[in-house]
């Protein structure tokens, strides 16, 4: 462990402890830190849920999670015995205020065992609708007085819609005070896009550059091959607006935008954060219209094998209007973007999985070289790869080898896997250790998750107004549908995609 970096004690009690999200990433992130020496000598992990399960049948299936999903492969037997004897599990029912004593005891328990005040991190890995009842019945319990050693921490999506995204903002606010609520959206906690900041904020390269004078377009593309899974009920109810642009399109889009933060300070950096979503430009009926395209998948041939339209797929209505694609154009209306159009995309059933970031520079002024030295000729782009591979590439020109001034785009690149030999951490490991110091850079703030949702919801009330009669407009294993090619395709450009090796 870094001798700059101290952890105090800590509690993890996380609400959801046997679902999903806990087996797949919590239990896997904090047995990973733990390996790597960031846990403090004294933690403890309390999972809950009305399942029943013993403390030893617990950690069983944990450590099933953790040998299927770590990064660092199955356990090593006297590492787990070693990280197990700090594994917990209480029976609660989350909407039962009278289980929340148990909690209480627990944690005296351990502070009087350890002979200190730990933190206590409540992590809540739980539908949304129990937010607010959890919240509400830790504040009833007496749990949330400590502001400066409790801290709650919330997955997206965060409200369903401005107003309830208002209302809990201001429920947690009666309980709590904002430096101890982690509104987690786990894109900000990727290696690749924490590098965003260093790229543009630690070289004197970039960024006199990255203004409207030289960059011309900026695009953020986020596609899955996957369909909807098991999660027909919930996504139908979602969408890709709501699924996808709302939090982690614009999270990105907002580092790419921002301005330069005086320190590194959280406030600040999220301060400069909130300023590229005010200054967008918000959505006319218009706007809509001609700025925002929405899709969604039919049946088609993924990899060798049929899979079903979006509409057969379970728990989805047959009939649904839910849009499982979405691109749109956005302006940031000031002085360094002014013009310069960021072009942003995401959906399912797509050809290929990837999160790639793409700016595109302006063409030199006048080319010197006659018209058989260019015909490959291409702009300079800088691409900033997040999944699945982890690159940051600068698309240059260069005369090719040979007695002729031939031209052509080559790369210079730097790659996470040829560059470090050390193992990137999973974006879950890098948040939880930022919640256990107390640092809230990479976590959403209230504002700024009320500003994102007023930036989408005069298109998402367009889009719920009036049902789609194109449904389903792209087939599996597409780049979408043919709007989403004309959106960008009008002012001249096309979508970029980055040949990966490997097609996941």
């Amino acid at each position: 462990m870094s001798s700059k970096i101290h952890t105090d004690p800590t509690v993890f009690v996380i609400f959801g402890g046997t679902g999903d999200l806990n087996m797949r990433k919590l239990a896997p992130a904090i047995y990973n830190l733990f390996l790597d020496g960031w846990l403090p000598g004294n933690f403890a992990v309390v999972g809950t849920g009305r399942t029943k399960f013993t403390d030893e049948e617990y950690r069983a299936k944990l450590l099933e999670g953790i040998n299927s999903f770590s990064r660092s492969g199955k356990a090593d037997k006297a590492k787990w015995d070693e990280f197990q004897k700090h594994v917990f599990y209480q029976v609660s029912d989350a909407t039962d205020s009278a289980t929340y004593k148990e909690f209480s005891h627990r944690i005296d328990a351990f502070n009087a065992e350890w002979k200190t005040k730990a933190n206590v991190i409540y992590y809540l890995a739980v539908s949304p609708n129990f937010f607010p009842i959890i919240a509400s019945n830790l504040a009833k319990a007496g749990l949330t007085k400590d502001t400066k050693r409790t801290r709650i921490v919330i997955e997206k999506p965060f409200g369903h819609d401005l107003d309830s995204a208002k209302e809990l903002n201001a429920l947690l606010a009666n309980i709590f005070d904002e430096c101890q609520i982690y509104r987690i959206d786990h894109y900000l906690g990727k290696e690749t896009v924490q590098n965003i900041m260093a790229f543009r904020f630690a070289n004197s390269l970039f960024e006199p550059i990255w203004n409207r004078n030289f960059i011309e377009h900026v695009q953020i593309s986020v596609t899955e091959s996957l369909g909807v899974e098991d999660r027909g009920d919930y996504y139908d109810g979602s969408g890709a607006m709501r699924d996808m642009i709302q939090n982690h399109l614009l999270q990105l889009l907002c580092l790419v935008a921002m301005e330069t933060p005086i320190n590194f300070d959280a406030s600040e950096v999220r301060d400069r954060k909130v300023e590229v979503l005010r200054a967008m430009r918000k959505f006319s009926p218009e706007d809509v219209r001609n700025s925002a395209v929405r899709g969604q998948y039919g049946q088609g041939w993924m990899t060798g094998k049929e899979v079903p339209g979006y509409r057969e797929e379970a728990k989805v209505d047959a009939e649904s209007n839910t849009e499982t694609f979405a691109a749109i154009k956005f302006f940031v209306d000031n002085w360094r973007w002014q013009g310069v159009p960021f072009y942003v995309r995401t959906g399912k059933r797509m050809h290929q999985s990837a999160s790639v970031i793409t700016i595109q520079f302006k063409d030199v002024p006048h080319k010197i070289f006659p018209a058989e030295s260019t015909e490959s000729w291409q702009q300079n782009r800088l691409i900033i790869s997040i999944q699945p591979e982890m690159s940051i590439r600068l698309q240059v020109q260069a005369k090719r080898p040979g007695i002729d001034m031939i031209l052509n785009a080559v790369d210079m690149v730097f790659d996470y896997k040829g560059t470090y030999t050390n193992q990137a951490p999973e974006a879950y490991e890098t948040l939880l250790l930022d919640a256990m110091l107390g640092d809230q850079t990479l976590f959403m703030r209230g504002d700024q998750v009320e500003t994102a949702w007023e930036l989408v919801m005069p298109i998402l009330h367009a889009w719920q107004n009036k049902k789609s009669l194109s449904f389903p407009n792209y087939s599996a294993d597409s780049w979408g549908p043919e709007a989403a090619e004309a959106l960008i395709a009008r002012d001249g450009y096309h979508w970029f995609t980055l040949p990966l090796k490997d097609k996941k």
